[in-house]
């Protein structure tokens, strides 16, 4: 079951210490991640938004005009969200990512053409997924 979002005050933005007191022991992987997207991808944005439909902040990042993954913050870390479309399915399944995960896409509920997998940052093994999901939303 997925944990639920917090930062639903419109007014709280997500700084760096509202973050950071957030996400509580996840604050090592964040830093990690962060750290890899940065070096690796230097191209990417990132944009925190308030969403009045959801009622909370997510961050948006993206390349140019391709939204890459979601984040949104849970009690004590954080989770991330690719979008993908039919067409990435054989990538995803023949790739290294838990067998959890493809699952998770392959019985995920679709938005029109697209599907959605959630990745929760519990350990180092989400960096390692994510490294691989970002590729392949780069190719796809």
């Amino acid at each position: 079951m997925m944990e639920k979002t917090v930062l639903k005050d419109h007014d709280q933005y997500p700084s760096k210490d509202v973050i950071f007191s957030t996400i509580g022991d996840k604050k090592l992987l964040w830093t990690k991640f962060f750290e890899y997207i940065h070096t690796r991808h230097p191209g990417f944005s990132e944009e925190w938004r308030y969403y009045k439909d959801g009622h909370n902040w997510l961050m948006k990042v993206t390349l140019k005009t391709k939204t890459i993954f979601w984040l949104s913050l849970i009690e004590n870390g954080f989770r991330i969200t690719f979008y993908f479309s039919d067409k990435a399915e054989e990538a995803i399944l023949d790739s290294e990512v838990s067998d959890e995960l493809k699952k998770q896409f392959k019985e995920g509920k679709h938005y029109g053409k697209i599907r959605g997998l959630t990745i929760p940052f519990t350990d180092e093994l989400a960096i390692d997924y994510a490294k691989i999901l970002i590729a392949i939303r780069l190719k796809k």
